[in-house]
Order: C-alpha cells, then structure tokens, then sequence
C-alpha cells in the first residue's frame, strides 16, 4: 500500500483569536514538505481541528520569505482549494498514515495543543511505528499528546521548534500566550536549537523528526521522507 503523510493546519487566523493582528499557516511550511512529499511518490492529505478555511500569515506572503514551493501553490487553483476545506480528525484513520507533519505559523499555538482528536491521530501513528514530524511552532501540537501508558509523547526526546530568541526578534513576544520552547523544557523534552537563528535546523530521535523554524521545511520532509522510503 501507498505510504501516506497526515499534514495538521490551523484555523486560528488571528493573535489571541480576537479577529485583530493576522497570523495562520507559514505557507512555505507547508509547501515546501509537500514538494518533497510529492517528489517521493507518497500521498498526503490536510486535517485541521474545524475543517474551517485554512488561514495564511501575510507575512508568509511576502518576498523575500515566499519561496518557490509557495508561490506554485498559490498559482495551482487545486492546491489552493485544498485550504479551503480539509478534513476533521474525526475523519481520519490514523492507519492509512505512515507519518505525521505538524505545520507551523503562530496560529497552531492557540488550537492544536488541546485539539485531543488530533492528540489520539498523532498516539495512534506513533504507537503503531510510524513518524511523528514538525516544524516551527508546529511543535506546539505536541506539548499535550500522551501515549496509552500516560507518558507525554515527547518527555525524554529530542526535539526542536522555533526558539525564544527567534521569537523575540521576530518582536511578536507581547502577542504569544505561551514560550513554546519553555513549555516543552517543562514537559522534560530536550530541546535543541542552532547555533544561530533562522538557519535551518533538524532534529531527529528515532521516530520523531522535528524542525526549528521556516527555513527548516524542506530538510525536515526530507528526513521523514528518507526514513519512509
């Protein structure tokens, strides 16, 4: 059978869910894994907590940080429509997947870490061997997921997602509800990070793959890509 990848999306649209200050899926996040996804033969599919229109973070949208993969998408109207409408968890099968791919942009902050529908999909792919990836504050999905024996999927595990330091110089520190990279020190992950920001960064224990920041997409799908074929 095919081996499939799960991307989980957000639909928060805006800091603080307020309706003021726009944020939502770093588009290349997404496009760039899907690129690498796509070039290995494997099938994907979009799972988002609502299976409400998919926002983007104008930022994302902006040269010089939208890159080739994204700017194919937003040209391709079958890509695009795909954010318009994905599936709910509740629809997903978690063994039709071999992996996992948690996008980031700093709406996932707000809906995927307490989204247990989500939560049980991600247990579900992990406990049977397959691979659980993410990058950028797509991590945030993977504070709260406990496995069948209680444990915290990510305590004990290396892991990385887009550092403090990158948040403050992003200057969005005031807007954030939470330190994602303190968070996961909390919950006895063993965070890890680049020696300098924004360069591309992968992090891999066995069968979690994970990325800091935008720039890390594409390395990142090729890791879990790689342990896939």
């Amino acid at each position: 059978m095919q081996k499939c990848v799960l991307h989980v999306v957000t639909n928060v649209g805006h800091f603080n869910n307020t309706g003021h200050d726009p944020t939502g899926l770093w588009l290349s996040e997404l496009t760039d894994a899907w690129h690498v996804f796509g070039a290995k033969g494997l099938q994907q599919q979009l799972v988002s907590p609502k299976s409400s229109p998919v926002p983007l973070d104008p930022r994302s949208l902006r040269w010089p940080l939208l890159g080739a993969s994204a700017k194919a998408w937003l040209a391709d109207p079958g890509h695009k429509s795909l954010l318009s409408t994905t599936a709910r968890p509740e629809q997903i099968d978690p063994q039709d997947f071999a992996a996992i791919y948690f996008t980031g942009g700093h709406g996932v902050m707000w809906d995927i870490p307490e989204n247990e529908g989500i939560q049980a999909i991600t247990r579900a792919i992990w406990e049977n061997g397959g691979l659980v990836s993410a990058v950028c504050h797509g991590y945030c999905g993977l504070l709260n997921t406990r496995l069948t024996d209680g444990k915290l999927l990510v305590a004990g595990k290396k892991i990385t997602g887009f550092s403090w330091t990158e948040e403050i110089i992003s200057g969005l520190v005031k807007k954030l509800p939470y330190s994602a990279e303190a968070e996961m020190k909390a919950r006895g992950a063993r965070y890890e990070k680049a020696v300098l920001p924004f360069l591309s960064h992968v992090v891999a224990d066995g069968q979690l793959i994970t990325g800091q920041n935008p720039f890390s997409a594409r390395a990142t799908a090729e890791r879990v890509s790689g342990l896939l074929s």
